[in-house]
């Protein structure tokens, strides 16, 4: 092929680029006005309802003597669950030199962002004086599993931010240079964050370095991040929460939600932005059996975190594995182990139950099936305390959240959410000038 047609041909190639994946930034419709005004809605409503918990005091929820960690903290550990997708992606995939995560690995970083950012705020929403925010900080005790939390959140928290970012400054001197018809304090955002960008050699082997680097880092932070999670219950005797595989148990169920949350904004994008040419169908089977691969790892840590203690039936172990098989937990027990783990796992082994909309249903159950299961890791420990629980109230005996508390846990979902919204309306959802790579483009052609 003469240059003068193959530089064409380049040119169309990369204007087509630019007009499938800018999309989701210039894309304003009814759809989009309605997605927002839908999680300010949650969000307004979680803001007016934590307003009333500070004026009222921690009374206003369900949590009681006994249950002192409810929903807030099961919703906690699911956020920090979700966040370690970014990890599973973005580092140990990358550095094993799997060329087909490219289109997926912005998906994860943002979901591992926006999660992690959350997780934070999750924990001062539980506060019942949330003014002492820094105490946590100024009065450390190097031995709290506590202090360790906070410093692993914040320091994945910073990761997570280079690593959706760096490999962004690239799209972000094109958006600059080439995008039309967005507003101009969002120009003005491109060419600050572009950092002067202009493509050269010595800038290209900059990025590559960093990643590599950060992609390394984010491994012991991210393994870090759940297993220390996983300590502040781990380090009691408590029935249920007395267990030393804690820490593999809670990662590996992250990684099970954090592939689920990352099929499900990938299906979304791919209808929503018209997607199919590069969220395709091969991409869907393989994270289906991503998510088979770590499922099945996680249902060996369930079976090891049941059939021991179940084994030895200590008598206080024995009363809550009965609540969660038989009694008042047992429904929604089976649910998460058949609905949100087990049966999934067997459809997913199935190539028709890989393709998009199948994988997309499954996911969504074991997503919820994910959240369900923080829950019952938190609230029946609490109910089986090693004292009897006797004079005091009816309502100590039990827990069920109250309105309130279920609109402060809606908050940061609903932040989550709107913080995934807006990354996706700033910037590509899929890398670009990675793409563009692939695709034989080289990097001249990328900055003409």
């Amino acid at each position: 092929m003469p240059e003068k047609h193959a530089k064409k041909d380049t040119k169309l190639y990369l204007s087509q680029l630019d007009k499938d994946l800018n999309r989701s930034i210039v894309k304003h419709d009814l759809g989009s006005q309605f997605w927002l005004l839908f999680l300010l809605l949650i969000i307004g409503t979680g803001l007016y309802s934590y307003i009333i918990q500070l004026r009222d005091g921690l009374g206003v929820t369900a949590m009681r003597d006994y249950v002192s960690w409810g929903l807030y903290i099961s919703n906690f550990v699911f956020f920090v669950a979700v966040s370690l997708v970014g990890f599973l992606i973005s580092s140990v995939l990358h550095l094993l030199g799997y060329k087909w995560i490219t289109p997926i690995t912005r998906i994860a970083e943002q979901i591992a962002l926006a999660a992690v950012a959350l997780a934070g705020i999750i924990i001062i929403t539980d506060m019942g004086r949330p003014d002492r925010v820094l105490n946590v900080i100024k009065n450390a005790r190097f031995a709290s599993p506590i202090f360790w939390d906070v410093t692993v959140i914040t320091t994945y928290l910073a990761i997570s931010t280079l690593l959706i970012y760096i490999p962004l400054i690239p799209d972000i001197a094109r958006l600059r240079d080439k995008i039309s018809g967005v507003p101009k304090i969002q120009m003005k955002l491109y060419n600050i964050l572009s950092l002067g960008w202009h493509g050269s050699d010595e800038q290209f082997s900059i990025i590559k370095k960093a990643m590599k680097i950060l992609a390394i880092l984010v491994i012991p932070v991210a393994l870090a991040i759940h297993t220390v999670t996983s300590w502040l219950f781990a380090a009691t005797l408590r029935p249920g929460w007395d267990s030393t595989i804690f820490g593999p148990y809670f990662v590996t169920g992250a990684f099970v939600a954090g592939v689920a949350a990352v099929i499900i904004l990938m299906y979304v994008y791919r209808n929503r932005y018209h997607l199919k040419n590069y969220l395709t169908d091969k991409h869907f089977d393989k994270m289906g059996k991503l998510l088979v691969l770590v499922a099945f790892i996680y249902l060996y840590f369930n079976i090891n975190e049941f059939l021991v203690p179940g084994f030895k039936m200590r008598k206080m172990e024995g009363i809550h594995l009965q609540e969660l098989f038989t009694g008042r937990f047992s429904l929604a027990f089976w649910l998460v182990q058949i609905g949100g783990l087990a049966l999934p796992m067997i459809l997913l082994l199935f190539k028709p139950f890989r393709k998009p909309t199948p994988i997309f249903i499954i996911s969504l159950a074991v997503l919820t099936g994910a959240w369900i299961k923080r829950y019952l890791i938190v609230v029946p420990t609490l109910l089986h305390p090693y004292l009897p629980i006797q004079n005091v109230p009816e309502n100590f005996m039990t827990y069920f959240p109250s309105g309130t508390e279920i609109m402060i846990a809606a908050l940061p979902i609903g932040i989550a959410l709107l913080v995934i919204t807006l990354l996706a309306k700033l910037f590509p959802v899929i890398s670009l000038w990675e793409i563009a790579k692939e695709n034989g483009v080289s990097k001249e052609d990328l900055l003409s």
